[in-house]
C-alpha cells in the first residue's frame, strides 16, 4: 500500500518530484506568455496550428482556462489599466487582494458578458473550444490529476497536481497583476503604473518585463535593453525556426539621421512610433534642467529650491496617473521656476500629439514644428538639444 501512494510508472528521489513539478509548470508558464498573451491577447506573433492546438490542450489540463475569457480580462485591462474599470488594478483594489486574490478578480471579470463580447474578438471558436475547452473547463485539470497520480503515484501526484493548479493564479493572476503595477523599475513613462518586476524573465517566462510590455503591448519581444532576459523570446524564436511560429511585430527601435531643417510628414511619423523613446531621452532634458535651477534657488531662494525638491518624483510621471492633489502641487510649485516650468509644460505638449485622434496629418506636422521653433527660441539649453535630437529621428 505504502508503495502505491508513494509511487508510480517513475520512481523519483524528493528533488526528482520537485523538478518534475516545476517542469510540468514552466510549460503551462511558456503556454500562458506565448499562446495566450503575445498570440492571442496581442497578436504579436503567428503560431502554427500544431503548435496552438498544444497550448490550448495544455492549458486546459493544467488550468482550464478558456481562451476567451482570459484574452477578454487581459485586453479590458490594458483599455482600462489603472483606473477604477480595470479588473484587477493594485491601485485600487490594494496590493495584498490581488497579490494573494487575483484569481477571484479575473473569475469575476471573466463573467462580465458585456466585457466577453467587447474584448474577446478573435479567439478560438472551433468545435473542440465549443463541446470540450469552454464547456467542461475542470474535466481537463481531473484528466491532468489522474495522469499525475499514475506517473508519480497518490502522494506526489497529489502534490503535483495542486502546484499545477496553484502556479498561474499566484504568478500570473497575483504577482505580474500585483507587484507589475506596485513594485519594480520604469523604462518607459506609460501612463498607468506598470513596472517591470525584474530585469532577468526568467520565472514567468519574460512576462516580469510588465512595463516594457505596458509601452509595446504588440511586441512579441518584451526585454528592451541588453541586460534584460525574455526566456519567452527565446522560446519564439526557437518556435520560428521550427516553423512553428511567425513574428509579426517587435518595439521599434530609434534610427536618426541629420537634423532636417523643419518637421516634415516622415519625422513625425518617426516621432510617434518612438514616442516612448522619445519621452525618456526628453526626461535627460527635464532632469538637467532641474538640477541647474535647483542649483541656482539654493544660493537666491533656498525655500523655493526645496519647494521644488518636493515635487522631484512627480515631474517625469504621466499626468493620467498623479492624482488631484499631486497636480495641485505641481501648479504651485512650478511657478518657482520659469525655465522648468516652460520644460514640463512643454512635455505636455509633445505627448498629447500622438493622442489628437481628430487633428489630420498636416495639422501635426505644423505643431510638432511650432513645438520645435518655440523650443529653440527658449533659451533653455536641455531644450534646444533636444529639439535638435527630435528633427533627427528617422
Amino acid at each position: 500500500m505504502d508503495a502505491f501512494l508513494f509511487t508510480g510508472m517513475v520512481d523519483l528521489p524528493w528533488w526528482g518530484y520537485v523538478l518534475a513539478a516545476l517542469a510540468l509548470t514552466h510549460v503551462t508558464i511558456v503556454a500562458v506568455t506565448i499562446f495566450l498573451h503575445r498570440a492571442q491577447a496581442h497578436r504579436a506573433l503567428d503560431l502554427h496550428p500544431a503548435a496552438s492546438h498544444f497550448f490550448r490542450f495544455w492549458l486546459w489540463l493544467t488550468t482550464g482556462m478558456v481562451t476567451r475569457e482570459w484574452v477578454a480580462v487581459h485586453r479590458k485591462h490594458h483599455a482600462k489599466c489603472d483606473t477604477p474599470e480595470d479588473p484587477h488594478s493594485p491601485r485600487f483594489y490594494g496590493i495584498a487582494r490581488v497579490l494573494f486574490g487575483g484569481v477571484f478578480l479575473y473569475v469575476t471579470a471573466a463573467r462580465d458578458a458585456h466585457a466577453l463580447e467587447r474584448y474577446g474578438q478573435g479567439t478560438p471558436e472551433d468545435w473542440l473550444e465549443r463541446h470540450l475547452y469552454s464547456k467542461y473547463q475542470s474535466l481537463g485539470i481531473i484528466l491532468m490529476g489522474v495522469i499525475d497520480v499514475l506517473v508519480f503515484g497518490i502522494v506526489p501526484g497529489a502534490l503535483i497536481l495542486i502546484v499545477q493548479i496553484a502556479w498561474i493564479p499566484f504568478w500570473a493572476a497575483g504577482v505580474i497583476n500585483g507587484a507589475g503595477h506596485y513594485w519594480g523599475y520604469r523604462h518607459w513613462q506609460t501612463p498607468d503604473w506598470s513596472t517591470n518586476i525584474a530585469p532577468w524573465g526568467i520565472l514567468i517566462g519574460g512576462e516580469e518585463l510588465h512595463n516594457n510590455h505596458h509601452a509595446f503591448a504588440t511586441s512579441a519581444k518584451l526585454s528592451s535593453k541588453w541586460y534584460e532576459i525574455d526566456l519567452g523570446w527565446g522560446y519564439i524564436r526557437v518556435l520560428e525556426a521550427l516553423g512553428l511560429a511567425k513574428v509579426k511585430h517587435v518595439a521599434p527601435k530609434p534610427r536618426f539621421a541629420a537634423p532636417r531643417p523643419a518637421i516634415d510628414p516622415q519625422t513625425l511619423q518617426a516621432v510617434i512610433t518612438n514616442r516612448y523613446d522619445v519621452l525618456a531621452k526628453y526626461a535627460r532634458s527635464l532632469w538637467q534642467t532641474y538640477a541647474e535651477e535647483v542649483r541656482l534657488l539654493r544660493r537666491s531662494a533656498p525655500a523655493d529650491a526645496y519647494a521644488l525638491e518636493t515635487v522631484k518624483p512627480l515631474l517625469d510621471r504621466d499626468e493620467k496617473i498623479l492624482g488631484d492633489a499631486e497636480r495641485r502641487r505641481l501648479a504651485e510649485t512650478l511657478p518657482k521656476s520659469s525655465a522648468l516650468q516652460t520644460v514640463y509644460a512643454m512635455r505636455r505638449e509633445l505627448a498629447a500629439l500622438w493622442g489628437r485622434s481628430v487633428a489630420s496629418r498636416d495639422q501635426l506636422v505644423a505643431q510638432l514644428q511650432d513645438w520645435c521653433q518655440r523650443a529653440e527660441a527658449s533659451g533653455i539649453r536641455s531644450l534646444e538639444e533636444f529639439s535638435l535630437r527630435l528633427r533627427s529621428y528617422a
